[in-house]
């Protein structure tokens, strides 16, 4: 088995693995980043933390706002796109974002284009975050996931991280709570090597 964390490079706030280059958003990425959150599929399960962008417009405003966010944050948080390294096109989204109402825990997100499913970019991305959170002091990350939601589940579980159980805490809807450590990380990753494969 390899050891994954040589695997991924982070320089400031780019973050490096074998096929992704997880980089901050600009308001230059709206026509791509529309691309997913514009999408039904992708914004169904995104709600109530957000609803589907309609258009350009309102994606470039609310990509301003994320870059504004992220300059600002004193934490490990913020947003990335995620381009394939291959064609260099953004073929995702991933954030570290603090969850609600204390914003203690952080959770790890990610967002795929529908055309770029199932080649396990969201494991790669997923656990590219939680290095990324780990290399800046922070102990766990969390994924919260609708339980209808069985791509969001099967990503958390190849990512390495461990179901916890059901709770309302976050966003007062029921959510499946996956939980990583930073002891667990590459040993984790390391079993769903195989899977890498898969979305």
């Amino acid at each position: 088995m390899s050891d994954h964390s040589t695997t991924i490079a982070i320089s400031g706030r780019v973050i490096t693995t074998p096929r992704l280059r997880l980089r901050p958003w600009g308001t230059e990425d709206a026509g791509p980043a529309l691309r997913i959150f514009g999408h039904d599929e992708v914004a169904r399960w995104l709600a109530p933390a957000m609803s589907r962008v309609p258009d350009a417009e309102a994606m470039r405003d609310l990509l301003q706002r994320w870059v504004e966010a992220d300059d600002a944050a004193e934490r490990p948080t913020g947003r990335w796109a995620v381009e394939d390294l291959t064609t260099g096109g953004v073929v995702g989204a991933a954030a570290v974002l603090p969850l609600p109402p204390l914003g203690e825990d952080l959770e790890i997100g990610w967002q795929l284009a529908p055309e770029a499913w199932g080649r396990g970019f969201a494991t790669e991305a997923g656990h590219a975050l939680a290095h990324y959170a780990f290399s800046r002091g922070e102990d766990e990350v969390f994924a919260v996931v609708r339980p209808r939601n069985t791509r969001g589940v099967s990503t958390a579980r190849r990512v390495g991280m461990e179901w916890v159980g059901e709770t309302d805490k976050y966003y007062d809807l029921r959510l499946q709570v996956f939980r990583l450590r930073k002891g667990e990380l590459d040993v984790s990753a390391a079993r769903g090597e195989s899977a890498a494969a898969r979305p």
